[in-house]
């Protein structure tokens, strides 16, 4: 047996405006509210899917250390310069950690300044298929 991840936690402090930028970004929708908590995961599939869902539960810690972690996300439906144009329309912005210009990815941050990846590969979406039975 083996462990497969589910859920995603992502301390915020405005959950509900982190969770609508990533909802954007994978095109997930709200799945779930608990407490302070909002869960986005895939439509039609939720928790449990193939793929993790991602919870935002509020925190009032600040100033906060960087992450040890950062997701990386490729484009389905478009070349990367186009989902990078969609990416900063919806809110992301530029972030310097010492790239040389060089590289096949742009640095991202999430409108709480939590870093991650557009990587320039296109790759397809998870199918209906895959998702499983509903």
């Amino acid at each position: 047996m083996a462990c497969r991840i589910s859920e995603i936690v992502v301390e915020a402090r405005d959950p509900e405006r982190l969770a609508a930028f990533w909802a954007e970004v994978l095109g997930y929708v709200v799945i779930g509210r608990e407490g302070n908590a909002v869960e986005i995961g895939p439509p039609d599939t939720g928790f449990g899917g193939p793929q993790p869902t991602l919870v935002f539960d509020r925190t009032n810690d600040a100033p906060r250390v960087k992450l040890p972690l950062h997701l990386d996300v490729n484009p389905t439906d478009r070349d990367q310069e186009d989902e990078l144009a969609r990416l900063l329309a919806i809110g992301a912005r530029h972030a310097d950690v010492g790239q040389t210009g060089d590289e096949s990815w742009y640095v991202l941050a999430d409108p709480e300044g939590n870093e991650f990846c557009l990587l320039r590969r296109r790759i397809d979406p998870v199918s209906q298929r895959a998702r499983g039975p509903r």
